[in-house]
């Protein structure tokens, strides 16, 4: 798959990332309902395929490109400070390892490329589908090389919602509330367990809203970028702009969506 872009400074960089996902989706499915299971934590399972897929992908970008840096989640150090003249790979080999180890088809890879304080490209891919998100900054949103849009939805009466808990969430965790708040509200409601492919399906459409509040970058840097490009709106549940590093957020097809999820996200309101 190529996808032509009109910034030829960013068509390498997509070019790589694209390939390296796909390397990354190899590793999962060779492995796939073969592999031996750990907890880095209760609750948070790691397995030998999220190494693999990382090693390869982190083989092919730092030799494409040497010069770069290179944050995935499986790194043992995991400084999250990024200057402006750093150009650092942000990279997710598994999203979704719950369900990859329950053999659940809604996982992904996703890897996104950081210049200093802007993502300048996004990658999220499904390989089980064999479905690849992406977008370059300033030059739209893309699926199997087709360009994406979010839904028009503005009603939550009738909207699809998405939402992501983490694993340390019991009955007094303020995420319950919300999700109590947002389940007599809207159309339906779903938790699938890919934080990347949940924002991917905001700006494609299949969804119209989605939040959390217990992610790492690693899980949204390239999901956020195609959501933006696609036309999408996320802030923090409080209206504010999202921070990358530290995401706690309300993604929506279009701001009258925003602001009537944020009416019940926000407890302070």
């Amino acid at each position: 798959m190529t996808i032509s872009l009109a910034n030829p400074e960013l068509q390498p960089y997509l070019n790589a990332a694209i390939h390296a996902a796909k390397l990354g989706g190899e590793q999962l499915l060779s492995r796939m309902g073969k592999v031996k299971v750990n907890e880095k934590k209760p609750r948070d399972l790691v397995t030998e395929a999220d190494l693999a897929s990382q090693k390869a992908i982190e083989d092919y970008l730092l030799g494409e490109f040497p010069e770069h840096r290179f944050l995935g989640e499986e790194s043992d150090v995991h400084n999250l400070e990024i200057n402006q003249d750093e150009v650092c790979w942000i990279v997710d080999p598994l999203d979704g390892t719950v369900n990859y180890v329950h053999q659940l088809n809604s996982f992904s890879v996703s890897i996104a490329l950081r210049r200093g304080d802007e993502t300048i490209v996004g990658v999220v891919y499904d390989p089980v589908i064999d479905e690849m998100f992406c977008a370059a900054r300033g030059q739209g949103a893309f699926l199997n090389g087709q360009p994406v849009c979010h839904s028009d939805c503005t009603d939550l009466h009738k909207a699809l919602v998405v939402c992501s808990f983490s694993s340390s969430v019991d009955r007094h965790h303020p995420e319950v509330e919300r999700f109590l708040r947002v389940l007599g509200q809207a159309g339906s409601i779903r938790r699938l367990g890919s934080a990347a492919l949940n924002l991917c399906f905001v700006a494609c459409g299949r969804s119209d809203a989605y939040w959390a509040t217990g992610l790492n970058c690693w899980d949204v840097a390239a999901g956020m970028l195609i959501l933006d490009e696609a036309g999408g709106v996320a802030k923090t549940i409080e209206g504010g702009e999202v921070d990358l590093f530290a995401p706690k957020f309300c993604a929506a097809a279009t701001n009258e969506m925003f602001s009537q999820m944020q009416k019940l996200l926000d407890l302070d309101m």
